[in-house]
């Protein structure tokens, strides 16, 4: 079967959720018998999303081929379930580079190099390859902003030039945003008719139009967006109303038809779509079930009075996936280290959560509000879950209050600490002096072994496994012997035991408290929670008395 091709480009603005959408048009396509492959298109000029800003960017996922990429391609991994790699993802940095490269090594014969057609060429180039590695029948592209924007012109070019080449292989589905303005109360087309138009002059007419809205958009308005951009039928137009979960969009969008719609534009062999395993998932999560309270601790949440949620998405949706499948419904609450910083009383609304989970980061603002609430967690015995960074600083807690190393810390904040219980790899220090950033931390998949009796042997039920990294500090060996004679269990290593990988108290010391030096969010699909957290809502739930 010829590889077809389906781009997502958005309208408006941004954030509206192409990349729920694109998850969801995949989800859908492989439980209709498609192999299905999605790919992500930034129009940044960084080369992945490993130095981006969190705050301003989201959360940056890594694929187990060890690339830093948007958190999109988190979204499609958990709706395709299935895992994707660096082909998955691109970026304008990526294209240009590849494009000097071969330059550079004469690959054009001596022609001159230009933006068009050679950047389109080098981003088809890179499409074909992804879909190629993913063996996939169908390949969904996510063109990554809105129309009409400078940066990502020549992405929608290229999506242009594949489809004159491929009329009956590519498609273009324009979302785009429906505003209810509350002094008027009333839906307005206007804003998607500029983005169709906006689309048009790129050259590209959308064959379908997916819109997006507070509500479900009405008939009259779908007639509307049909008439005036251009659409052959108003059952190309369709909606997408906000929604409590969003796992729901495929059902919300094959309900629709668009399944259908999408078969006969590509010209596809009808087959019937088998949703049953989505649907038993969605039956678990809109299930009513007794409430579970979560505080995440630490920063990276706040802009201004917005709580940035997307910074964490993967551990949010991976805490989800945990408490669904145990017939609880997560409460997650937002908690700022440095306000524990700044008044230490504070420590006590801890006592109100069923369990705490402090996620990954950088830097040293709120890092002493996040151990104090660690010690806390420890001491009061709350379930606790320290995610890479959260491991690391559980282990500088344990070495200052029970190992009786009071000056204890990670080289990252004080590179003179007398207790430098978390230093550097040996190899990333290399990397540091000569300012090599980007990519070069310890990333991707890598082995581990259990320790016998763990809590963490418990809920994975194998000894060896693979889990993926970020990270370029670590557990000194140094204090390894000390820190466990106090009474931490070394409950992961590396293969060769050299690298410290999950650091647990015992069951008789306190109900779950397990840190990991990797990333378990990253593997945690909606139906296939990750033992890790699977094993902390379960401990959750029977340490505290659940409030309903």
């Amino acid at each position: 079967m010829k590889t077809k091709y389906i781009f997502i480009v958005g309208g408006v603005i941004s954030g509206l959720g192409k990349g729920i959408t694109s998850a969801s048009i995949g989800r859908l396509l492989k439980d209709t018998g498609y192999r299905v492959t999605n790919m992500k298109i930034d129009a940044y000029v960084n080369v992945d999303a490993g130095t981006m800003n969190p705050t301003e960017h989201g959360e940056v996922f890594v694929t187990g081929d060890g690339m830093e990429t948007d958190q999109d391609i988190g979204n499609y991994e958990r709706f395709l379930d299935q895992e994707l790699t660096k082909v998955n993802y691109t970026t304008t940095g990526q294209i240009y580079q590849s494009l000097l490269d071969k330059e550079r090594n004469l690959e054009f014969d001596g022609k001159c190099v230009e933006v068009v057609p050679h950047v389109p060429l080098e981003i088809i180039e890179k499409i074909n390859y992804c879909a190629k590695k993913n063996n996939a029948e169908i390949a969904i592209i996510e063109i990554g902003g809105t129309v009409g924007e400078y940066q990502n012109i020549l992405f929608i070019e290229a999506a242009r030039m594949l489809k004159v080449q491929n009329p009956d292989d590519v498609i273009v589905a324009l979302v785009s945003f429906m505003p209810v303005p509350r002094t008027l109360g009333e839906m307005k087309t206007k804003p998607t008719q500029y983005a169709s138009r906006t689309l048009n002059e790129s050259g590209i007419q959308a064959d379908l139009i997916i819109c997006r809205a507070e509500r479900a958009i009405d008939e009259l308005r779908k007639q509307k967006i049909a008439l005036l951009c251009n659409i052959y039928s108003k059952e190309d137009i369709f909606s997408a109303p906000d929604l409590k979960n969003i796992y729901e969009v495929p059902s919300v969008l094959a309900k629709q038809g668009i399944i259908s719609r999408i078969v006969k534009k590509l010209k596809l062999n009808k087959k019937k779509t088998d949703s049953r395993k989505w649907d038993q998932f969605l039956a678990l999560a809109h299930k009513n079930k007794p409430v579970i309270n979560i505080a995440m601790v630490g920063k990276y949440f706040h802009s201004g009075k917005f709580i940035l949620s997307d910074v964490y998405i993967s551990v949010i949706e991976a805490i989800k996936h945990a408490a669904w499948a145990q017939g609880f419904e997560p409460k997650l609450t937002w908690q700022d280290s440095e306000e524990f910083e700044t008044d230490p009383n504070k420590l006590n609304i801890l006592n109100n959560f069923d369990a705490i989970v402090v996620p990954g980061g950088f830097g040293s603002r709120g890092v002493e509000g996040i151990i104090s609430a660690i010690g806390y967690a420890r001491t009061n015995k709350i379930p606790f879950l320290g995610l890479c960074y959260g491991m690391q600083l559980a282990v500088v807690e344990f070495a200052r209050n029970v190992a009786k190393l009071p000056q204890a810390h990670t080289v990252e904040f004080n590179q003179k600490s007398k207790y430098p219980v978390i230093h550097i790899m040996s190899d990333q220090e290399k990397k540091m002096l000569v300012h090599n950033y980007g990519g070069s931390m310890r990333l991707g998949n890598y082995p581990a072994k259990l320790a016998k009796n763990s809590l963490s042997l418990e809920a994975y039920k194998k000894e060896n496994i693979i889990e993926r990294h970020r990270h370029r500090y670590e557990f000194n060996n140094k204090y390894r012997k000390k820190l466990i004679n106090h009474g931490l269990i070394i409950a992961g290593t590396s293969p060769d035991e050299k690298i410290v990988e999950i650091v647990e108290l015992s069951r008789e010391t306190h109900p779950y408290f397990v840190g990991v030096q990797f990333h378990p969010e990253f593997k945690s699909h909606p139906q296939k929670p990750h033992p890790l957290f699977f094993n902390l809502i379960k401990k959750a739930g029977e340490s505290k008395t659940i409030v309903k």
